[in-house]
């Protein structure tokens, strides 16, 4: 890996960590305002439990991506991420939100992508000669 892939990775991964981390603790707590709050969800139609969810997987995702090994649950978060992401935006676009409502969700999404492309080989579950699966 490359000095300018390692850096990239890091920068990603970190801002991706902390977007998670600060929208899960507002969905935790719940609270009013804020990208994920209680405002936002209820605003797009999802029960209130739905944040206690998002948070948990969220917290524990960013967890897993930061910690060494677990490859696996890695592929696994990023995948989480993505979809939480995804979902998010197609969320915001079916109730008519601008593009500023968006935005934040395309950003974790972007930080998502660009993380799981950069990362090191040591943090995928390729090895050198084959696909490493949990049954081996």
């Amino acid at each position: 890996m490359t000095k300018r892939n390692k850096i990239i990775y890091w920068i990603a991964t970190i801002w991706l960590a902390l977007g998670m981390v600060s929208t899960g603790m507002v969905q935790l707590f719940k609270m009013k305002e804020g990208p994920g709050g209680v405002d936002n969800i209820i605003h797009l139609g999802y029960p209130l439990y739905f944040l206690t969810i998002l948070s948990v997987w969220k917290i524990l995702g960013v967890v897993v991506l930061l910690i060494p090994k677990f490859t696996i649950l890695k592929e696994w978060a990023y995948a989480g991420f993505f979809f939480i992401m995804s979902g998010a935006i197609f969320s915001h676009i079916a109730v008519g939100d601008p593009a500023t409502e968006i935005f934040p969700s395309l950003l974790l999404l972007i930080l998502t992508v660009v993380s799981w492309y950069f990362r090191p080989a040591s943090r995928t579950i390729m090895t050198g000669r084959n696909i490493v699966f949990a049954t081996q």
